[in-house]
Order: structure tokens, then sequence, then C-alpha cells
């Protein structure tokens, strides 16, 4: 009993510089972009930490082509290749920041997005 009373104890004094590194890093994810490219790169999309799309360009090769779902299926590829790079080092920085305070965190958790 006073086994489990020391260890909360312990996590509570490390509460505020827990505090402290949640906001460094979400300011870091806030930095974090990244890209994912389809059809050879006739479609490229940038995404940022939050998963919010941020840049997504067409080239005029494929507008030329004027087909539709062409069109439609890369920007999914290339959203989706964005989104997943995006997670990953969204993942790295959780993880680096976890490592940082002793926290290891269970393999495969991922923080919300």
């Amino acid at each position: 009993m006073f086994e489990k009373l020391g260890q909360i104890a312990s996590l509570m004094k490390k509460l505020p510089k827990m505090q402290e590194e949640m906001g460094k890093l979400q300011g870091r994810i806030a930095q974090i972009t990244a890209e994912g490219d389809a059809g050879g790169g006739m479609v490229k999309a940038k995404v940022n930490g939050q998963m919010e799309v941020v840049a997504c360009v067409i080239s005029d090769e494929l507008m030329k082509l004027n087909d539709k779902e062409l069109l439609e299926d890369l920007m999914r590829s290339a959203i989706n290749q964005a989104i997943q790079k995006a997670r990953q080092a969204v993942a790295e920085e959780t993880s680096n920041m976890a490592s940082g305070m002793g926290l290891g965190l269970p393999p495969g958790f991922q923080m919300p997005t």
C-alpha cells in the first residue's frame, strides 16, 4: 500500500515537468510538415502535424488530360501518403519526448491527432 502511495507521490512531483514538456511537444508538432506525391509527382500534397492539408499542387500536364477520376485518385494517394509521413513524424516526436522524461510508451502507442 505504501509503495503505491510513493509511486503516486513521485508521479505528482513529475506533473509540472510533464505539462511543460507536453506544451513543447505541441509546439514541435505544429512545426511538422510532411509531403506526399503521386503519379510521378503530377500531384503533390503537404500536411502539417495537426493532419491538415496545407498545400496541394497539380501539374499542368495532369490538368491537360482532363481526367477527373485519375485526378481524384492521385490526389487521394498523395494526401494519404503525406498524412502517413506526418503521423510517423508525430509518433517520433512523442516517443522522443517520452524517452527524455523516462516514460516508456507501449509499442504502437500513438498520440491522438
